[in-house]
């Protein structure tokens, strides 16, 4: 039987496993198990090397990441972000949704994870939402696809994987999506003003210049802390001055006191709280990280990406006609598995198809980002529009309406802007020289 053969069926057996809930590690272990005893290739080196990727010091940084966005939820510091930006837009028709998107993109900014920026802003702002008028499927909805935001804003745990599975520049993975995801914040606050016109919303009552004057100096006062945080890591990546694995260190270090100290949010309770969860989530991801690489590896061996570009070519060589069907897949997957299985999974496939058809690996991070983003919003997995609804206390049937109103007219345009128009993602990260 030849490899691409087995190849198909070891991802179809590894779908099946998805399908009835296998947990992820296990799920890659039978398509594994698929690769040596149909196929011919060996385990032989293959447990040794997935072990000594997982000892690379880039991937410190995803706990650091992880544990600094969880202290930031634990500390108050989102709930002050939430009301810098209020005081700005909040007494606007449809500004409290507008609140909810560019706060989800600052929170995004600081922890690198969208689970962190539905569990940071759902618990304040769903609630507060509802109470404006706003239903509450549809304040669920907004939340958790501009917490998705938390993926292409910087720095980025998705990012990170990309680079490393791919060796492509790691800041030149966070630049990529930069322009993605601004653009997508941009496309909801819009969305959200055409939708809040049907709404009942109550709107607070205007106030004076001066007092408003006065309550954004207040207001900014109290957020300087949680806003010096995104530029202290972003400066220090982009200055040169840190690696992403030291920025990483330095904002977990930044936040404890502040959380105690400024905010007085964090307490020894709730900082052993976050640190327990934060090893838990790591945990997960490293087990599921180290059984995916060694599934790709073995594809890598196999020589299953040179196939794939020949047997695709033979089909179309049209290169819209491929980006469209590579969208189509990766949203697919995105759809079944989490944005880290995917990456890991299919840019190491993917990457050799794309750079033949002419797209560089710095274009193709932000095509993979938004992909695994969107899909991770759309069920069957969603796993960040599934937690949204329990914060929310919202039934799936209030959610996935409006869910799909800012897929389509959200993320959907972008896809394909970032696909077609190289320029999206590729105009940050031109301006540092990548």
């Amino acid at each position: 039987m030849d490899i691409v053969t087995v190849s198909f069926i070891a991802l179809g057996v590894l779908v099946l496993m998805l399908s009835f809930g296998v947990p992820l590690p296990f799920c890659f272990g039978g398509a594994l198990m698929v690769m040596v005893f149909v196929g011919d290739a060996t385990m032989n080196g293959t447990m040794v090397w997935g072990y000594s990727q997982l000892a690379n010091p880039v991937l410190l940084c995803i706990p650091l990441f992880v544990f600094a966005g969880t202290l930031m939820s634990e500390s108050g510091i989102a709930e002050s972000l939430l009301r810098f930006v209020n005081v700005f837009v909040g007494r606007i028709r449809g500004g409290l949704g507008v609140v909810a998107s560019v706060s989800c993109a600052l929170i995004g900014a600081i922890s690198g994870s969208g689970l962190t920026g539905v569990a940071a802003t759902g618990p304040i702002l769903i609630p507060e939402m509802a109470s404006k008028g706003y239903p509450r499927g549809y304040a669920t909805a907004l939340v958790a696809n501009s917490s998705i935001l938390g993926l292409l804003i910087p720095p980025s745990v998705t990012m990170i994987i990309y680079g490393w599975v791919t060796d492509t520049s790691i800041l030149a993975c966070f630049l990529a999506t930069m322009g993605p995801g601004i653009l997508i914040t941009c496309l909801f606050c819009v969305v959200n003003m055409v939708l809040a016109r049907k709404f009942p919303l109550v709107l607070d009552p205007p106030q004076p210049v001066k007092e408003t004057a006065q309550e954004a100096v207040s207001m900014t006062s109290r957020a300087l802390p949680a806003l010096i945080m995104p530029l202290i890591i972003l400066g220090g990546i982009y200055g040169g001055i840190m690696t992403p694995t030291e920025a990483a260190a330095v904002a977990v270090i930044y936040a404890i006191p502040v959380g105690l100290m400024v905010y007085k949010g964090l307490t020894f309770k709730t900082f052993i709280s976050a640190a327990k969860s934060s090893a838990t989530a790591v945990g997960a991801i490293m087990v599921m990280i180290v059984f995916s690489l060694m599934l790709s590896q073995i594809f890598v061996m196999e020589d299953v990406p040179q196939a794939l570009v020949e047997g695709v070519f033979t089909i179309t060589q049209n290169k819209v006609i491929l980006l469209i069907l590579i969208n189509f897949l990766l949203f697919f997957v995105g759809m079944i598995v989490n944005d880290i299985t995917s990456i890991i999974l299919l840019a190491p496939l993917l990457l050799p198809l794309m750079q033949a058809i002419g797209i560089s690996p710095v274009q193709f991070a932000a095509i993979m980002g938004v992909n695994t983003a969107m899909g991770g919003v759309t069920p069957p997995y969603a796993s960040i529009l599934y937690l949204s609804m329990r914060i929310g206390k919202a039934e799936f049937s209030e959610v996935i309406k409006p869910a799909m109103i800012l897929i389509i007219f959200g993320y959907v345009p972008v896809v394909f802007l970032t696909s077609l128009w190289p320029s999206l993602s590729l105009f940050f990260p031109g301006l540092f020289g990548y």
